[in-house]
């Protein structure tokens, strides 16, 4: 399998650093950079070398929202695969992310094992990964 190239937004460092060990572990990964809050993670997004192939985004981030950051993703790089991993994966919120181009929304409290098979999935090149975590 090919790693994946991944970056993460999250504004958490004892979750980021989870976060990674966690896909490292488990997941051919390659973490490319990581951001706390909107603006860095928007930044990063509009540089002309960024080189990722899946960006993890948090909901709620130190100053900003992973709301601008899917809005930014979509706008940037509309071809990369962009998922949500929030604690405030209610219905509506996944609708919200979902409808700014995230391709799957995953719940913090119970849902790893689902982003792990995603992640799994991708980096053995199945695109078209099942629907786990989109709307619960």
């Amino acid at each position: 399998m090919t790693p994946l190239k991944t970056y993460i937004v999250e504004d958490s460092a004892v979750i980021r650093d989870n976060l990674i060990a966690t896909l490292e572990e488990l997941v051919p990964v390659q973490v490319m950079g990581t951001a706390e809050d909107e603006a860095s993670a928007v930044q990063w997004l509009q540089q002309p070398d960024r080189d990722f192939d899946l960006m993890i985004v948090d909901i709620f981030l130190k100053r900003g929202s992973g709301l601008g950051v899917l809005r930014a993703a979509g706008e940037q790089v509309p071809r990369h695969k962009v998922v949500v991993l929030t604690n405030y994966a209610t219905l509506d919120m996944r609708r919200r992310c979902l409808a700014l181009g995230a391709d799957r929304v995953f719940d913090k409290s119970n849902e790893i094992d689902a982003l792990i098979l995603y992640c799994n999935r991708l980096a053995g090149g199945d695109v078209g990964a099942p629907a786990i975590g989109a709307l619960g």
